[in-house]
């Protein structure tokens, strides 16, 4: 029979009392529920509940099953605390509990406090020493079934906080609802919650240790966030999407090895296409998914690479201030939209890249920093954990925890959304102790050097496990240093990446192209430097995002000349490009020739293809995409000396350059001639190694680019006459501002 306490005092001690109403119990589960209770020296079961804005409550005990005894239960404290004394019972059993507020409306659901923990020791263990890598498997939120109960596992690290509760619209924000359960030592937090499902909207609401510092935060493993200006993190299964790329991704790693043509299309979601008849919309990324695979098989690219697509609150950054680690952005659709977009992509055969931010983060209220009253996730000492160029907080990449969510992260965009590369944003400022800070205002490392040992030991340890579990994926850095060995593998010394932007190859070619030609030939040298360098690491050469905002101008509005000359110019910037070894970027708006900078709030200019000027360089971005991929000398040699030979170098008086470029075939080169003055240079001579017809394979100068249809008609025979010590040598009639392909004879 059951029985209740005596006037109404609760069967929880003083301390607890006020713990729980006050939301600061460390361990609501040894207090909430069902709990052994001696009653006057007699075992018995006591259940309590803290349920707020209730006016009555029930327990229905569903031990001969549906639909239950409901027995009542007393309000033991004001605030909320319901409780109940079961005499005659030893054994817990199976209830739920059934409510009515004060408009007299009442439902029934099931306790999260009769459960027990989902993670195991094994979990814990793993996690607190760092080397969980799948962490985003147990941390976050979870759709779950867990003792017979479909709901979500909540779980964060938070090891400084004295009470985390769930939060959300399912229990009116209310921190004193869901407290979680303090897993120990480890630092974790946990809860399972029953009934709630996908699409739920939720925070974890943190009282710190530290001057009770109350905080409420968005989840670090969230895999969805609400739209900005909101940010919260929302409830999502991300394993639903049905992916069908089977095919792409069993030929990835032939697809991305270093001897294939990798030429890549940088992208900025928000801004590459928008909707005007829809008030200037973003698209969503099943939209942009269908028009971008349209447009990449018209140019030809081999590549796609978004700018960060992570949830970030801040248009204007475009997305290099992440919060949302593990959620693609809502800006334009779901994580399944997300997965629609990359299963497009793949089953077109274009690979996905995407800009990855382990270098810094925002100081966002809702984000890491600061995350539960301490500088759990970056360095307390601002000489070593602030970005004062960017305003931003920098990970503290010595401590397990924080290492382990960024390799788990890294992991999870490559398994979760099948991404096929990671561009790593600002590695310099990762590398040195001393990037961007006056003397003084930095911490040498323990060698008295200004290394980041800890930063280089993670960025090592990245590149083998990504490397390692995930043969094929591609790791770039854009890496603006003279740093040794970026991309050379860990066992060699280097630091395991895959790519390095050459920012070298772009900042002397933009700077000679911005020169009127007559003063070219006295910076002839800023061409040539590059080939001293090329091969000392496996480069990519860009003309990114960075040389087109601000104040830098277009890459189209940085050519000097009149109207003729820019566009002649920058189709020779293109030629030049693609004729270097390295593999190749661009922009987007790079191929119509947009005249404006770039910006965020719009739509690239796709109505400048209306002219014919326009037309011809999306054509010659085509036809160079094209003859790139059939070419193996273009591509498959690119970062050994064997794959490259100067024919001529020294002519600075005419501007010119002419060099070989060789797939492993020794059968199988092409001839490069660029003549970067607006001069037609008849009967040029270039020598060569062998005889034969010389076909012109590509000719920037072409009408059908907008140019003047100077060239070759159609290749050159070579003759027999030595020149620049080669036995045979080419006649060539060079366009103005112009290069020229030309594919070497086989030799029998």
């Amino acid at each position: 029979m059951a029985t209740t306490t005596p006037n109404g005092t609760s069967t929880i001690s003083w301390d607890d009392l006020n713990l729980l109403i006050h939301a600061n119990h460390w361990n609501p589960f040894s207090v909430l529920g069902l709990h052994a209770y001696d009653e006057a020296g007699s075992p018995s079961l006591a259940f309590r509940a803290f349920l707020t804005d209730v006016q009555q409550a029930w327990l229905v005990d569903l031990t001969d099953g549906e639909p239950g005894i409901r027995v009542p239960l007393e309000r033991t404290h004001a605030d909320g605390l319901f409780e109940h004394v079961f005499s005659d019972r030893t054994q817990r059993f199976p209830y739920r509990i059934a409510v009515e507020n004060y408009e007299g409306h009442g439902w029934e659901f099931v306790d999260p406090y009769q459960f027990g923990p989902v993670l195991t020791d094994f979990d814990l263990h793993l996690l607190a020493e760092g080397t969980h890598y799948r962490n985003f498997e147990r941390l976050g939120a979870h759709l779950i079934t867990h003792e017979g109960f479909r709901g979500v596992h909540f779980a964060v690290w938070a090891p400084n906080a004295m009470r985390i509760s769930v939060v959300g619209n399912f229990n009116h924000w209310d921190g004193r609802r869901h407290p979680m359960r303090n897993c120990g030592t480890t630092g974790i937090w946990e809860i399972f919650i029953p009934d709630l499902s996908e699409g739920e909207v939720y925070k974890f609401e943190i009282k710190s240790r530290n001057h009770s510092y109350l905080v409420q935060k968005a989840d670090p493993y969230g895999f969805a966030s609400e739209l900005r200006p909101k940010t919260a993190s929302i409830v999502w299964d991300v394993n639903k999407y049905q992916w069908g790329d089977e095919e792409w991704m069993a030929n990835r790693g032939h697809t991305q090895r270093l001897s294939a043509p990798i030429a890549v299309y940088e992208v900025h979601l928000g801004s590459w296409k928008r909707s005007f008849e829809e008030g200037n919309r973003f698209l969503t990324y099943r939209e942009l998914a269908d028009q971008l695979v349209t447009h990449l098989e018209h140019t030809q690219f081999t590549h796609i690479e978004l700018m960060p697509i992570n949830e970030h609150p801040f248009d204007g950054s475009w997305g290099y201030q992440p919060v949302g680690y593990f959620a693609p952005t809502a800006r334009f659709g779901t994580p399944d939209d997300f997965a629609y977009f990359v299963d497009t992509l793949h089953r077109h055969g274009f690979g996905v890249i995407v800009d990855w931010v382990p270098a810094h983060f925002p100081r966002d209220v809702h984000g890491l920093g600061y995350f539960d009253g301490t500088h759990l996730y970056e360095h307390e000492d601002p000489r070593l954990g602030e970005h004062r160029d960017w305003g931003t907080k920098i990970f503290n990449y010595g401590r397990p925890e924080v290492r382990n969510f960024l390799f788990g992260n890294a992991l999870f965009w490559l398994e979760q959304y099948h991404i096929d590369g990671l561009r790593v944003d600002a590695v310099a400022s990762m590398l040195y102790l001393d990037y961007s800070r006056n003397p003084g205002e930095w911490v040498p490392n323990v060698f008295g050097g200004n290394e980041n040992l800890e930063a280089i030991d993670f960025i090592k340890k990245l590149n083998e496990l990504c490397h390692g579990e995930h043969p094929g994926v591609l790791t770039i850095a854009e890496e603006s240093t003279s740093w040794s060995g970026v991309s050379r593998p860990t066992y060699l010394g280097g630091l395991g990446f895959s790519l390095k932007w050459n920012m070298g190859w772009m900042n002397d070619t933009l700077v000679y192209m911005s020169k009127d030609p007559v003063y070219r030939k006295y910076e002839h040298g800023a061409l040539t430097f590059s080939l001293i360098y090329a091969f000392h690491e496996n480069f990519l050469l860009p003309l990114s995002h960075d040389e087109v905002v601000h104040g830098k101008r277009s890459l189209l509005d940085k050519m000097p000349g009149d109207l003729w000359q820019k566009f002649a110019n920058l189709r020779l910037l293109y030629g030049y490009m693609y004729g270097h070894p390295g593999k190749k970027l661009l922009f987007m708006g790079s191929e119509i020739a947009q005249w404006r900078e770039w910006t965020h709030d719009e739509s690239l200019d796709w109505h400048l293809l209306q002219w014919r000027d326009h037309q011809g360089i999306l054509q010659l971005i085509r036809d160079l995409n094209t003859v790139y991929r059939a070419e193996p000398s273009l591509y498959e040699v690119d970062f050994e000396w064997q794959g490259f030979e100067w024919l001529e170098l020294h002519d600075w008086e005419n501007s010119a350059l002419a060099f070989l470029r060789h797939a492993r075939d020794p059968n199988d080169s092409m001839v490069v001639v660029c003549n970067f003055t607006p001069v037609v240079r008849e009967n040029y001579r270039v020598g060569v190694p062998s005889g034969g017809y010389y076909r012109e394979v590509l000719n920037t100068d072409a009408g059908i680019y907008g140019g003047s249809n100077v060239g070759n008609e159609g290749g050159v025979w070579a003759r027999h006459e030595p020149h620049a010590g080669r036995p045979y040598h080419l006649s060539l009639r060079l366009p103005p501002l112009g290069v020229v392909f030309l594919k070497t004879p086989r030799v029998s």
